[in-house]
């Protein structure tokens, strides 16, 4: 009884219309994935140009 429980459960999971909101929830987290990278590489950058500022 309870693979069936388990079976219909996620048959359920696997047809509702939740991917569409999971699909959405990943594209904005690679989106700021992006973003994070593109920050984090011009802060590299203004740190290394701030060391070469000081010789």
């Amino acid at each position: 009884m309870k693979k069936l429980n388990l079976l219909l459960l996620a048959f359920a999971v696997a047809t509702l219309s939740g991917c569409e909101v999971i699909g959405g929830i990943f594209k904005a987290g690679a989106a700021v994935g992006i973003i994070s990278v593109i920050v984090v590489i011009l802060v590299i950058i203004w740190i290394i140009s701030a060391f070469r500022g000081r010789s």
